[in-house]
């Protein structure tokens, strides 16, 4: 029984010192933004393999980062740096279809952005500017129809903004100035004639007429 005994131990050790023991995501808790082993107070340096992959440094995201759905279809990709997301980001559907794609600077949105129905068409494209949607925002319908034209400035809405229905009809009608409501705003019926009762003047935000 002594060799026995002997091989069981010299296994229980090396397994505890081997550097290819693998840790994944769940095995990680964070605090305070940083990410420890269990039961450790010092944050955690090196890889994680499972349904998220990649490195920390520090107890905080760094480099490469992959993540995969259950049924082992992949996620999304991306790159960190100093626990922040930077450069192009990009998800997927669980169907393989791409569903957004944006870039980050210093961890924020940063630029155009885009993002797709699950049947691979069209249903969102902005652009960024400090973490902020600044200019035109375009968003469609699944079955690629126009859905709205937005604008925004400096992460307000700001302009026109215009909203059609499922089958292109001009639905509303109506600009914002620095996020309010401002001016003549204007609602359509089915067959395109403005809605009497659901149009109105608006001035920083309130409607002082119809």
């Amino acid at each position: 029984m002594k060799p026995i005994n002997t091989l069981i131990t010299i296994l229980f050790i090396s397994l505890l010192s081997s550097p290819s023991w693998s840790v994944t995501i769940g095995d990680l808790v964070e605090r305070d933004g940083l990410y420890y082993e269990k039961f450790t107070d010092v944050p955690f340096t090196g890889k994680v393999t499972g349904s998220e992959q990649g490195a920390f440094k520090g107890g905080k995201k760094e480099g490469a980062w992959i993540e995969y759905y259950e049924n082992g279809q992949l996620k999304g990709r991306g790159d960190f740096k100093n626990g922040k997301p930077e450069g192009a980001i990009v998800a997927y559907y669980k169907n393989g279809q791409l569903r957004e794609k944006i870039n980050v600077k210093n961890g924020k949105p940063e630029g155009a952005f885009v993002g797709y129905h699950k049947n691979g068409q069209l249903r969102l494209k902005g652009n960024a500017k400090n973490g902020e949607q600044n200019g035109a925002s375009i968003r469609y319908y699944e079955n690629g129809q126009l859905k709205e034209k937005r604008n925004y400035k400096s992460g307000k809405r700001d302009g026109v903004w215009v909203f059609y229905s499922e089958n292109g009809q001009l639905r509303e009608k109506g600009n914002y100035k620095n996020g309010k409501k401002e001016g003549a705003w204007y609602t359509y019926n089915i067959d395109g004639t403005v809605r009497q009762h659901a149009t109105g003047t608006f001035k920083d935000g309130v409607k002082i007429s119809d």
